[in-house]
């Protein structure tokens, strides 16, 4: 089926201003349309074409100028008038918007439909990206999060920005500007949507910013029960940990932003902290944003309490077994933990981890291929905690901390070197007291080494003065590689808590993911309710992510999302343009064929090749 403008001769296009009342306050008002001029068998007609809504703000004397290039982009005129770029953009919008709003949809199937052809009119325009939106967009739906947004009271309108700051999030990272110019200007996810976004505004963007934030709890109960249900999740293990990041700016405004040890090494920024809990197979389950500097041992309380509060874990039966990094393994949260029967699995905050001498290793981790050696572990019972530890001896950790051991080693003794040196140099440090001080601040410069040296001054006692230094390395157990595990739970082996331990790994994931291939980082916006907006837009764009890549992978397709979002980017939508035998223009508006490797990800994704449908157009 095809719609075709009504067979009467057009005489000219022109805007008109329509005056109207409103029925409430009885105050007027005025909209503006796009009308023609026709002539029929009961002579001249006038037809409402566009509505160019209450904002058009062009002035009069340019009204023609634009009403006649929309009517030659729309019939293929030539043109020989060279408009202003500013009328040349309209025009291109509004004949974009005609186009689309008096397009027929095409049948899946249409079988065949020849028309009589000027091939050297064929021409493409319009070009928008349609792959990695297609994706997005379905797992969107999916998930129902397009659905939950209308029964939270969000409007057609705002759920359909709020899908696209979603998508924009994932597809083009970056700032809530940076995705209000691409919904409207690079991406077809509108026409899947079925909601012209060309005119969203900045505002409505960071408007659905802070809707979203409104409704965080209940948008995570919502995909937590969703995805629950979709991979037959359960949450016998949870996982939690804790990330930073900076500001760009002074974050006065924000009562959260404070200065603190930044994981990304930029404490010269204030900081932001999010901690995460996430079940065994990496899907969140909770997020709270928390202040720059907050000591992370305090938040355990508060995330544990709140899955319980909002998910009954109190009167479960079976309650989760915790996993924590080193940072919150306090032995007040592990006493929290205890008093309220958690099983936990915990890395250990012991400095000094020597393997005990009855504890026989076992490997637990290996290369399938060459039976080499990655890790070992060995149980342990502590009499004392009444916990198993786990010795773990990794070959690569303790290649790398070898060679950094090494690096600090060869820079002290050669600072020493120095020292000594100085001792028989004419204007060298000689005064006892001041090489002690010297070789103080050696052994607090490298504290990481020096503790593994004895190091003696010799003394003159006649003149006061240093006359030799000396060093050597103590005879120390190797403990390089080595870090332990502590756990409450005795049904486990060595392999099954090692296992366990590496799920945090997820977690580490998780977070680089969002501040890498999610554009968590850096932060622009001042105000509180907009950076907590910002981070959780990103944390819903890593619902969506690990949703296609918990799918992929269980198809054995294991790429990383930058790698799925660039290779579907070469999917487009594009309209034809071509002129038919009896002067009229036909436009076919559809999605470019799939290619060999989009058609790999959609089939893994049970999804079609062709994203959108297929509309035609005949002016």
């Amino acid at each position: 089926m095809t719609r075709e403008i009504p067979s009467a001769t057009v005489l000219f296009m022109f805007i008109r201003k329509v005056p109207h009342k409103n029925k409430k306050t009885h105050k007027e008002y005025f909209t503006y349309k796009l009308v023609d001029s026709i002539r029929t068998e009961r002579g001249p007609r006038q037809r409402d074409i566009l509505n160019l809504g209450v904002n058009f703000d062009l002035p009069k004397e340019q009204w023609k100028d634009l009403a006649n290039c929309i009517e030659q982009n729309i019939t293929g005129q030539k043109s020989f008038i060279d408009y202003p770029k500013e009328i040349q953009k309209l025009a291109r919008k509004y004949s974009r918007k005609i186009i689309r709003e008096q397009a027929s949809v095409m049948e899946e199937d249409p079988g065949r439909d020849y028309e009589n052809i000027d091939i050297n009119s064929v021409d493409n325009e319009d070009a928008r990206t349609v792959g990695a939106e297609y994706v997005v967009y379905e797992i969107i739906k999916e998930l129902g999060i397009d659905k939950k947004l209308r029964e939270l009271g969000l409007s057609r309108n705002d759920a359909a920005a709020s899908v696209g700051v979603i998508a924009g999030r994932m597809i083009v990272p970056g700032s809530e500007r940076a995705t209000h110019y691409w919904l409207r200007n690079l991406s077809a996810l509108d026409e899947l949507i079925g909601i012209d976004l060309s005119a969203l505004s900045l505002d409505r963007v960071y408007r659905v910013s802070d809707q979203l934030l409104r409704h965080k709890e209940t948008l995570e109960d919502h995909l937590r029960r969703v995805e629950g249900k979709i991979f037959s999740l359960d949450e016998k293990i949870i996982l939690y940990d804790l990330t930073n990041t900076f500001f760009e700016g002074s974050g006065s405004y924000n009562p959260k932003a404070h200065f603190g040890r930044s994981k990304e090494k930029r404490s010269d920024c204030p900081l932001v902290t999010l901690g995460l809990v996430l079940d065994m197979h990496g899907f969140p389950k909770k997020s709270r944003i928390f202040e720059g500097n907050v000591s992370e041992p305090k938040t355990l309380d508060m995330m544990i309490r709140g899955l319980v509060d909002r998910y009954n874990l109190e009167d479960s039966l079976i309650k989760p077994t915790v996993v924590l990094d080193a940072g919150i393994a306090t032995e007040d949260n592990i006493k929290w933990l205890t008093d309220r029967q958690y099983s936990y699995i915990v890395v250990s905050r012991k400095k000094k981890k020597e393997v005990p001498s009855d504890v026989t290793m076992v490997t637990v981790k290996e290369d399938d291929r060459t039976n080499d050696i990655f890790v070992q572990a060995g149980l342990y019972k502590n009499k004392d905690t009444d916990e198993l530890e786990l010795y773990c001896h990794s070959i690569d950790k303790e290649k790398k901390e070898e060679s950094i051991k090494t690096k600090f080693q060869q820079r002290l003794e050669a600072e020493l070197v120095k020292a000594r040196n100085a001792l028989n140099l004419p204007n060298g440090t000689k005064q006892y007291h001041k090489v002690i001080e010297r070789i103080g601040r050696l052994k607090e410069k490298y504290k990481l080494v020096s503790h593994y040296y004895d190091i003696t001054v010799e003394k003159d006692t006649e003149t006061d003065k240093a006359k030799k230094i000396n060093w050597s390395l103590k005879k120390t157990q190797k403990t390089s590689g080595v870090y332990c595990l502590r756990t409450n739970r005795r049904d486990l082996n060595e392999q099954q808590i090692w296992d366990i331990y590496t799920m945090l790994t997820d977690i580490e994931d998780a977070f680089r993911c969002m501040k890498s291939e999610l554009g968590l980082r850096p932060i622009y916006h001042q105000k509180e309710h907009r950076c907590d907006g910002h981070i959780f837009i990103t944390l819903l764009a890593y619902h969506l992510l690990h949703t296609i890549r918990f799918k992929l992978r269980q198809k054995g397709i294991r790429f990383c999302w930058s790698t799925i979002r660039k290779r579907l980017s070469t999917q487009v939508r594009i309209t034809t343009t071509m002129k038919r035998q009896d002067g009229k223009i036909i436009h076919i508006r559809k999605s470019s064929k799939a290619e060999p490797s989009h058609q790999v990800i959609y089939d893994a994704l049970n999804l079609t090749y062709q994203p959108g449908r297929i509309i035609k157009t005949v002016m």
